[in-house]
């Protein structure tokens, strides 16, 4: 598994495995159930502590993004756990950043267009 870290970052480690282990979620590059590396070898493989990982880990399946099975590992959620609800709290600051910038002034036509960049640069159009 590829993950890198920017230590020019000001977030800390664990917060950028966590983000990037979600991606991959969303994307479904890692799929439901698919079983992810153990606390150790994402250790040994990234050259970062255990106590690191653990903590993303813990993250990840605090928000509903893996699942643990003692004796066996961590795996992706099924999306219907955690989907839902991150795809209603990303509507809803969504909403409130374009009522932010509409009372900054920025015309609907402005935030369509910024709307039409950002997917183009995801490759969604």
């Amino acid at each position: 598994m590829l993950i890198s870290i920017d230590y020019q970052d000001k977030r800390p480690i664990y917060e950028q495995i966590t983000e990037k282990l979600k991606n991959l979620i969303v994307k479904g590059v890692l799929a439901e159930n698919d079983k992810i590396p153990s606390v150790r070898n994402m250790a040994i493989e990234m050259s970062i502590n255990p106590n690191t990982i653990q903590r993303a880990y813990q993250e990840l399946e605090r928000d509903g993004y893996i699942y643990t099975v003692k004796g066996r590992g961590n795996f992706v959620s099924p999306k219907d756990g955690w989907k839902e609800d991150k795809l209603s709290e990303a509507l809803k600051d969504f909403e409130n950043k374009a009522a932010e910038l509409y009372h900054l002034g920025v015309t609907a036509e402005k935030l369509h267009d910024s709307i039409d960049t950002r997917l183009k640069k995801e490759g969604m159009k």
